[in-house]
């Protein structure tokens, strides 16, 4: 069995204590963290050693995104696309096992694009979509068994948000993200886990806005995904989202989600 996690952590350096103890309570063999918002020579390297984390694959920059693959397994550095062509840290990929024998692993983090959506007003909004666009080129090529996972900033199904109707207009769940997230999807024929294990319209939510009290009103969304070749996908036998770590001192405003393989 082997266990593989993503995190948007939000500051990796800000809340490494709380990697730490989701570590030592959960012991993924992998760790995926998005928005690490800090350069690879700032990274925070020794606590992921103690913890027996030994592969660390690092791309980030200062301040801001950038994504870390961590494992206790033997892994390689594979990939690292600049999708948003502009030169931001959003992505690496990894090898578990040995060199064209293991699983592939690419950790994104896909821009949240801006608070309007029309690329005419609001060229962040464009950024995105065209983001979405390369990763499906990119996906139709695909010929190995693989994992991609992270922060996708897109909520696709209507019960993947906490009012739909309310959050038609609203960047993270409109239709023209969710048909532009649908063709990526089409691209590969990627299973989405979190939905294979946990199937609509079920509670599914990742991500609680820091300027609401979400325990009161639970409004939650499903940014955060985790999707396999269909082939990869068939060997999965359980997914869970960890909601605890919202309620810790200083959170994220993401929660880890974690899915076991029979490899």
């Amino acid at each position: 069995m082997v266990s593989i996690a993503t995190w948007n952590i939000n500051s990796v350096r800000l809340r490494i204590e709380q990697v730490e103890r989701f570590l030592q309570e959960h012991q993924p063999d992998v760790l995926c963290l998005q928005e690490i918002k800090c350069a690879e020579d700032k990274f925070p390297h020794e606590p992921f050693e103690k913890l027996g984390y030994a592969h660390r694959f690092v791309h980030g920059q200062k301040g801001y995104h950038g994504v870390a693959t961590l494992s206790r397994l033997p892994a390689s550095e594979f990939s690292r696309y600049d999708w948003q062509d502009n030169g931001e840290a959003r992505h690496v990929g990894i090898e578990l096992g040995g060199a064209g024998q293991g699983m592939i692993l690419e950790n994104v983090y896909i821009p949240a694009g801006g608070d309007v959506a029309d690329r005419e007003v609001n060229p962040k909004f464009g950024q995105k979509l065209d983001f979405l666009e390369r990763m499906t080129r990119w996906a139709e090529k695909i010929d190995r068994p693989t994992m991609i996972t992270g922060d996708f900033n897109i909520a696709p199904l209507e019960c993947d948000v906490y009012d739909h109707k309310a959050l038609l207009k609203v960047v993270s769940h409109t239709p023209i993200e969710v048909e532009t997230l649908g063709r990526f999807q089409d691209a590969h024929g990627w299973v989405d886990l979190g939905r294979k294990h946990i199937p609509a319209p079920e509670r599914n939510w990742t991500w609680w806005s820091y300027r609401t009290y979400w325990q009161e009103k639970d409004r939650g969304r499903r940014l955060d995904h985790m999707w396999a070749s269909p082939d990869l996908a068939a060997q999965s036998r359980a997914h869970r989202f960890v909601e605890e770590t919202r309620r810790w001192d200083q959170p994220s405003d993401h929660v880890p989600l974690i899915t076991e393989f029979d490899l």
